[in-house]
């Protein structure tokens, strides 16, 4: 029976996969994309409901930059026949009152961006990184491969189980998932994710006119935010800011290829 229910699970994971845009990686997808926006979204209205939602001029920078972004991103989308992965999205930017510097994108296009961070991106370029990572994420499913990962571990392998509902729990699960609530967002995916957002979240604002270079000395502001105090990489869940900043640096030549100045 054991042994059944291993092979079960691996044939799972082998055969329920998508493909990341841009770095190609297969990732495991159990949790159907309808299902999972349709849990975001009822997260984010919860989150504007309780939040003080600006409509100044920063956030118009925001609902300019997330647009631009949102443009370079159904571009190549359907450049490179991925445009099926936006089914359902419903794009929304917004800039919410709040001295955490936050940002996140939940499935779906929902976008949060603290005025906390506003300091450290400095000008619209600098938000660019900030939204590009961000938007990237959703873009790359990581919120949907680590709700999959979940089911495998809670149920063994059964489909069955992959079925969210409206519960408590599946309610919960979003807000960890995505960040929600969390001092940094960004921090709330593993090392390989936040890496492949930088390189999605690279490309996707280069698209939108946006200088990727100006990535580098964002996240050394961020580095310096930090003081010094960040874990190191192999106790993180994300990567260090030197190992960050490096990757990015090799990542570059590639981004300016999509920069049209």
């Amino acid at each position: 029976m054991f042994k059944k229910l291993i092979y079960s699970v691996l044939f799972t994971a082998m055969v329920a996969c998508t493909t990341v845009p841009i770095t190609g990686r297969r990732q495991l997808s159990l949790v159907s994309s309808a299902e999972i926006q349709a849990q975001s979204y009822a997260a984010y209205k919860q989150v504007l409901d309780t939040a003080t939602v600006l409509n100044n001029n920063d956030a118009a920078m925001v609902k300019r930059v997330g647009g631009r972004i949102r443009q370079a991103v159904e571009q190549y989308m359907a450049q490179n026949n991925y445009s099926s992965q936006l089914e359902g999205f419903a794009w929304e930017f917004n800039l919410l009152k709040d001295n955490q510097v936050n940002a996140w994108c939940m499935p779906g296009g929902k976008v949060a961006v603290y005025t906390g961070i506003l300091p450290l991106t400095q000008n619209e370029t600098g938000l660019a990184v900030v939204m590009g990572h961000e938007i990237a994420h959703a873009i790359a499913k990581h919120g949907d491969e680590r709700m999959s990962q979940q089911v495998i571990a809670q149920t063994g392998g059964s489909l069955a189980g992959a079925a969210l509902g409206g519960t408590a729990t599946s309610q919960n699960a979003i807000a960890s998932i995505f960040g929600i609530g969390s001092q940094l967002g960004m921090l709330k995916h593993g090392r390989s994710q936040e890496s492949e957002a930088d390189h999605l979240g690279l490309i996707f604002m280069a698209m939108a006119g946006y200088d990727p270079q100006q990535a580098v000395p964002f996240w050394q502001r961020m580095a310096a935010k930090s003081g010094g105090s960040s874990v190191p990489g192999f106790l993180s869940s994300h990567p260090s800011d030197a190992t960050r900043i490096a990757d990015i640096q090799k990542l570059m030549p590639e981004a300016l290829k999509y920069y049209n100045r």
